[in-house]
């Protein structure tokens, strides 16, 4: 549940707080040279095979649940750090950038890693049909979506909700959260200046953020 949210709140760091102090490449409390992992990557099968017990792992549960927590967390960027629960002040110090625990980095940037996530995590409310000129711009160059290539809408969404972009022949591609709900999405087809003369005012001039958009 920790890494879900993480995801829906675009956190850049997820702790986790555990009994250890972080990952060790061998059970502590068997080994005495058992070494602590400072950094590795989100979703790597060698540390898994670690926690899972192998070469001389921990054999336990437990720190392989929390590494699968840990690569849900990246799909949207975040870093994850193991750390021990008991260590004084370990939120502070850790806000504040001191070394400790376990830290594992996400293997792609964060906004190529939330592209992802969006692709495929969230519950598509919501269908905006684009006329020729919205596609190329979102296929091509790479644009925001903006109102004005909005030629029809399906469904009834708030706000942030995850929709589906369609091209004029009804085939999706992209997808991405959106910056009004249905009722002020009824103004698609409008230029941001004339939205602006309608409402007084211009939250955001991009129905979609590029930033917030993915091409299928």
């Amino acid at each position: 549940l920790g890494a879900l949210v993480a995801n829906l709140v675009e956190a850049e760091l997820y702790v986790i707080l555990t009994d250890q102090q972080g990952l060790y490449d061998k059970n502590p409390r068997q080994f005495a040279d058992a070494c602590l992992i400072s950094e590795g990557r989100a979703g790597d099968s060698a540390l898994e095979s670690v926690a899972r017990g192998g070469a001389g792992g921990l054999g336990s549960g437990g720190m392989l649940t929390k590494l699968q927590a840990a690569a849900k967390a990246a799909r949207s960027g975040a870093f994850t750090l193991l750390a021990w629960g008991r260590e004084a002040d370990v939120l502070r110090r850790v806000a504040v950038g001191e070394a400790l625990g376990t830290l594992l980095r996400p293997s792609q940037s964060p906004v190529a890693a939330r592209k992802q996530w969006l692709a495929v995590q969230l519950q598509v409310r919501g269908r905006l049909h684009l006329d020729a000129g919205a596609v190329r711009a979102l296929r091509t160059a790479g644009k925001s979506l903006l109102p004005v290539g909005v030629t029809a809408i399906e469904g009834r969404f708030e706000r942030g909700d995850l929709v589906s972009c369609l091209d004029p022949t009804g085939v999706e591609v992209a997808r991405g959260l959106v910056n009004c709900d249905t009722e002020r999405a009824l103004l698609i087809g409008k230029t941001t200046r004339r939205i602006e003369e309608l409402l007084g005012h211009v939250d955001d001039p991009e129905l979609i953020h590029r930033d917030n958009l993915v091409v299928v």
